[in-house]
């Protein structure tokens, strides 16, 4: 595993990527020189798009405002207690006359494109499969739940592709935004509250933040056992006895850190994501790591020592070609991007690495939902036992 691939960026997924450069700037600046006095309209802002998502069930999707009003904000003193927002993904019976549900919500797109550096009106950000408050199935009992940690200075937008594909096949699942340890949060009112973390990105403040990120996990859980016994549109369609979670980068290590503490979560995956002490002690319960290319750095002893310690199921799967930020929605949304901002293919390889983007997702998906049907849903697959000749790029480390 890779110490500089995880541990570095663990902090700044999104800021090693980039998104704009002195390359874009200088075509820009080129083109300044040699406008004419009456400029052309300026074109219409390229469309990004998501890949669809591969099973038969329609989406749905409601973000709800969370206040947990037992704990002080512990990185803001000026707010007094600790606010999240949820995005809730569920099958949905039908769509007809529910609007599509955006990629990423409008004031945090304006903080988006100022931290990367993308001139407004150059992209349109992606909408997503989901269509807002379509009314939900519920299955027989309940959907399994599965709930989505992002990595530091990263939303919940940035794992749209592996949610969709989750819920296209029956899973309900919850997307967490941490606020403040995020780059944006905008919550009902309008209100956009930014990163706020000041430091290194240290052990010590990771430490701080697994904290932070368990007890909002924690609460979350609180949270849907209460709408899950109510009167409202989701009554009833969260199997409660069927809990999982998986992250990237931050969020992988959280889902570590909560299952420790929560025995309501019955399965994790951690999507490249460095591990401190005491989560390196592992879990009675199973557990997956999903890391990038093994062969191009040095390894990271966390996962080692979690291997060992680690009590319940485990894997160790590593996907060849891919670098950390294969793992978020800029696999698929960076190479779309690129010509428009002035990207070159080996700035792109950079970022994401030499796997074709839809290869890197179609595994991602596969292997994601493979887990938690066999833990969640006890529904055995071949693809977790050894490698797969559908899926050379996956390699089985242990």
């Amino acid at each position: 595993m890779h110490l500089l691939t995880r541990r570095a960026l663990l902090g700044a997924a999104l800021a090693s990527v980039p998104m704009v450069t002195g390359t874009f700037a200088q075509a820009r600046t080129t083109a300044d020189r040699l406008a004419t006095p009456t400029p052309a309209p300026p074109p219409a802002p390229f469309r990004l798009t998501l890949p669809a998502p591969t099973g038969p069930r329609p989406l749905g999707a409601v973000s709800s405002h969370l206040v947990d009003r037992t704990r002080a904000e512990p990185w803001k003193a000026s707010r007094p207690a600790r606010e999240l927002m949820i995005q809730i993904w569920y099958p949905a019976r039908a769509t007809h006359g529910h609007p599509p549900v955006p990629w990423m919500s409008p004031g945090g797109v304006t903080v988006f494109e100022r931290e990367q550096r993308i001139p407004p009106g150059v992209l349109a950000l992606p909408t997503t499969h989901a269509h807002l408050a379509a009314p939900v199935d519920p299955g027989r009992r309940g959907r399994p739940v599965v709930l989505y940690s992002p990595g530091l200075r990263s939303d919940r937008s940035l794992g749209t592709v592996l949610v969709e594909d989750l819920v296209s096949h029956g899973y309900l699942v919850v997307a967490v935004d941490h606020t403040y340890d995020a780059d944006q949060v905008e919550f009902p009112d309008g209100r956009v509250e930014t990163f706020a973390i000041t430091g290194a990105v240290d052990d010590a403040l990771i430490a701080k933040a697994l904290a932070v990120r368990t007890a909002d996990i924690r609460f979350v859980l609180d949270h849907l056992t209460a709408l899950n016994a109510g009167r409202g549109a989701l009554a009833g369609a969260f199997d409660l006895s069927r809990v999982g979670m998986f992250g990237h980068s931050l969020g992988g290590a959280t889902a570590a850190a909560a299952i420790r503490a929560d025995r309501r979560l019955r399965a994790g995956v951690n999507l490249d994501g460095s591990l401190l002490a005491p989560v390196t002690a592992g879990t009675g319960r199973p557990f997956l790591l999903f890391g990038g290319d093994p062969g191009s750095g040095a390894e990271d002893p966390s996962w080692d020592r979690f291997w060992e310690s680690q009590r319940g199921w485990r894997r160790e799967l590593a996907l060849t070609g891919s670098t950390h930020t294969s793992f978020t929605d800029l696999e698929t949304l960076l190479p779309q991007a690129a010509p428009v901002l002035g990207l070159t293919p080996g700035q792109v390889t950079q970022a994401i690495g030499t796997l074709a983007p839809h290869r890197a997702i179609q595994a991602q998906r596969a292997y994601l939902r493979a887990f938690f049907d066999l833990h969640l849903r006890h529904l055995d697959t071949p693809l977790l036992r050894g490698p797969s000749s559908r899926y050379p790029e996956v390699r089985f480390l242990r």
